[in-house]
Formats: structure tokens, sequence, C-alpha cells
């Protein structure tokens, strides 16, 4: 597992966990990140459970486990929750924030110590410490219940399956050069993103933001002039259209 910092400020720090996981081949690879400051840290979409291990190493370098006091799961794909009943064994005390729309799954996990707060339609807020961070509606991109996570300080998007590359090599951690990543990511978008007006919604709600990173949960990340030039193809991208 590779650790890269993505953000450091006076009150808080983004990591990006970079992983393979069991496999090779760039498939399988997942992008993972945590937030973290003195007192508190995040985990976001904890992972498979191949990468629990190394992800739990990962975070034991940056924080201590009882200061370890939040996850959040964008949505309920396996290679980004699977570990949820190994984490809720492993810290005694903290908050899960989930779509409240998975209310009847969570309990399939059989979680004893993890606190399930559910996050209604409309999104919320979660206060670390004192950085707070905002939770967006992104439904239907792809899954029916899905939030992405906002840092107005840092300025990071944490976009889940938005923006991903599922087969793209990793040789570098920022898309250089947009319109060569775009055979990357145009099949997967248009399969797995069933929703035009889905996409508009989230496109106008996001346009409004301060982005200067946008970190999906596969493949580079974008920044800079990139995540406006990601968020400009996405916008006329046809989705839905990939099995007609």
């Amino acid at each position: 597992m590779k650790l890269a910092e993505l953000y450091k400020g006076k009150t808080h720090s983004w990591m990006m966990l970079e992983c393979s996981g069991s496999k090779s081949d760039a498939h399988s690879a997942v992008n993972q990140y945590f937030i973290h400051n003195e007192y508190e840290s995040l985990l976001i979409d904890p992972g498979g459970i191949e990468l629990f291990s190394p992800m739990l190493a990962a975070v034991l370098q940056h924080t201590e486990l009882d200061k370890l006091t939040t996850l959040f799961a964008s949505h309920q794909d396996p290679d980004i929750i699977a570990t949820l009943s190994l984490w809720d064994k492993a810290i005694a005390n903290a908050t899960l924030y989930a779509p409240s729309l998975w209310d009847r799954f969570i309990s399939h996990f059989d979680l004893d110590n993890l606190h399930f707060e559910g996050v209604s339609d409309e999104g919320g807020e979660i206060q670390l410490g004192g950085v707070r961070l905002r939770i967006l509606p992104a439904h239907y991109l792809h899954a029916a219940g899905n939030f992405h996570l906002y840092d107005p300080t840092a300025k990071v998007l944490m976009s889940a399956n938005v923006g991903s590359a599922i087969k793209a090599p990793n040789d570098t951690k920022f898309v250089e050069d947009f319109s060569l990543h775009v055979k990357h990511i145009e099949q997967f978008h248009k399969r797995w993103m069933p929703s035009n007006q889905a996409k508009a919604n989230w496109i106008a709600r996001v346009k409004e933001l301060d982005i200067n990173i946008l970190a999906p949960n596969h493949g580079k990340l974008y920044k800079g002039e990139q995540v406006q030039e990601f968020l400009e193809w996405f916008d006329k991208l046809d989705v839905g259209s990939a099995a007609k």
C-alpha cells in the first residue's frame, strides 16, 4: 500500500491510501481516503476484505484507533464497504455515516460497536473536530442512495464512482492529459451512471463548489483545470446508454 498526502492544512490533512488489493491488475485497484487531525480521524469507504490488514496498518501510521471516530460509506459496493464488520470489531466507539435508505441492509453486517447514522436524501454534515464536511447527494450515480463528501477548507470532493477509471494504469496520481484519459472512463460512465437527469442535478450542485481535487474511488484523481474538463465532458455525456 502506498500512502500519499493530498492536502495538509492547519487543522487537518487528507491522505489517499492506494492499494491494488490481492490482484496486480488495474481492474481491482481502489483509492481510499482518510482525514485526520490531532484529535479525530475519519475513514472514507473502508474497503474490501483483502484490504483490511494493509488499511489498518496504514491508518495506525497516522492515528490511534481510539481516535478513529468516524466512518463514511458513499454507497453499497463490496469493494468499498465489505470490511465494515471487521472495523466494527477493531474500533470500540465510532459512528458510521451512510444513506438512511440502507437501514435494513446495514443490519446484515451484524454491527456491535459502530453506531449507524443514516443520512437523509438531502445530505448533511459531519463535524470532525473543528472541520465541517458536507455530505452531498449523488443519488443514482450510480447507486439509488449515493453520497459524496466535500471539504470546503481543503477543496477536495470525494466523488466515489463519478470520475472513476476501472482499468486505467495508475502510473501517476493525477490525470495529466484529459483527452487521453477519456478512453478509460467513457464506457464505465455510460453503463454505471443510469440517469441523465440525476447527472445534471449533480453537475449543477457541484459547479457551485470550489474544488481543487476531485477524488474518485478508482483510477487517477483530477486536479485544477482537469476538474473542470471532467465536469464539462460529463455534462455532455449521454449516460445509461451502454446497454442499448
